[in-house]
């Protein structure tokens, strides 16, 4: 290399030095493009670094998901063993995080993952503990695993979504804070449920409440039926939406207050201004591609809009393929076709919760009978916006 290109190099070299150490207009638009994790380590750069990230850091983030499907080529369950890579590649902080997986791999599993090439395996006890390091201190973690998973590959928010009743499947939903939404996790058991703990998870008496993700476990236990009617009298009276199903199992958070063989109910109510949402119930008589598509099509009169806006589909066990003579996907496929561009996520379970209803500016109710909102052999499709 010549004398006078060494100059060239070394002079590109400061200017480039420069324009990253003092110009914050670049060096801001450059971290744009840069996921949240490493975004935090180069804060610890210099003061100008610092200072550009915490502006990127204060911009508006959008949910976010990463999702599998597929047998695993680890010991551990498939969405755990992605999780440790894909974290790492997201552009958000995440505030909340409702993770559902197959129960039929999942279960008796060790509830752990190998972060390096030895895989390691570590005892269940520790598995809450080890997925919460994924995630800022303080995130709160729903898990939850079910018959079946309904999800959305991870990438574009176009892609469409997919129906697994049998096989390894997963996704992980990521919240992070969102201006005028309040999303709040909730768990209670057979022992711990009472007014005042519904009142202190904001289910009742409060007034900006728009939507209740719900799912119930070990429903089938004694005591499981005046449980849920326990959950579901107070909610049906509310103005929100009320969605979701009876769920196989929990894995996170602990259960400090009940232990195995106990029912109980867990999930996420979603207060503010901003939230909006809609369902509708895909009952018996809907049983091939087209009733499905224009049951689904209903939720158009809502009018939500689809950006940062997430489909959830909440379905028996006895639908899906079986249901639509041994076509597959036929639901999913129903929603994608409605809503292009608004990802998909949800289950098959042992009973479905919900009913046709709008939360917006005004309300369509369904019944205040809290029978009403339990159901066999149905979907529970809804959209709900995060602002």
């Amino acid at each position: 290399m010549s004398e006078s290109q060494e100059m060239c190099e070394s002079f590109q070299d400061s200017k480039a030095a420069y324009v990253l150490s003092n110009v914050a207009e670049v060096v801001e638009r450059i971290l744009t493009f840069i996921p949240t994790k490493s975004l935090l380590r180069i804060a610890s750069v210099c003061r100008l670094w610092r200072n550009c990230a915490r502006r990127v850091l204060r911009t508006p983030q959008q949910l976010g998901w990463v999702s599998t499907c597929g047998p695993s080529a680890t010991e551990v369950h498939s969405l755990c063993s992605i999780l440790v890579e894909e974290v790492e590649k997201v552009f958000l902080v995440p505030k909340t995080v409702l993770m559902m997986v197959d129960s039929e791999t999942f279960n008796g599993q060790d509830f752990c993952f190998a972060q390096n090439k030895a895989k390691k395996r570590r005892q269940s006890s520790h598995s809450v503990q080890e997925l919460n390091q994924l995630f800022p201190k303080g995130c709160d973690l729903i898990g939850i695993t079910t018959p079946g998973i309904v999800l959305t590959p991870t990438g574009s928010w176009s892609n469409p979504p997919q129906e697994h009743q049998e096989g390894e499947a997963g996704f992980t939903l990521m919240f992070p804070s969102i201006e005028g939404v309040n999303i709040k996790p909730f768990h209670f058991c057979k022992k711990t449920i009472s007014l005042t703990e519904l009142r202190e998870a904001g289910l009742v008496e409060n007034p900006e409440l728009r939507v209740v993700l719900l799912f119930v476990y070990e429903a089938y236990r004694s005591g499981g039926a005046r449980f849920l009617n326990q959950i579901l009298e107070p909610l049906s009276k509310t103005k929100a939406l009320i969605a979701g199903g009876l769920v196989e199992n929990t894995f996170s958070p602990p259960r400090h207050c009940c232990g195995q063989g106990v029912c109980g109910a867990m999930g996420l109510a979603l207060s503010g201004p901003k939230v909006q949402g809609a369902s509708v119930l895909l009952d018996q008589d809907v049983s091939n591609a087209k009733a499905a598509e224009d049951t689904v099509r209903r939720l158009k009169a809502a009018k939500i809009p689809e950006k940062n806006t997430l489909g959830f589909m909440f379905a028996c066990v006895g639908r899906g393929k079986n249901y639509y003579s041994n076509q597959t996907n036929v639901e999913a496929d129903a929603f994608h076709k409605v809503f292009p561009n608004t990802p998909l996520f949800g289950l098959f379970g042992n009973g479905e919760i919900g009913c046709d209803r709008i939360v917006k500016d005004d309300y369509t109710l369904c019944d205040e009978d809290s029978d009403s909102l339990q159901h066999e052999y149905t979907t529970v499709m809804s959209v709900v916006h995060f602002g």
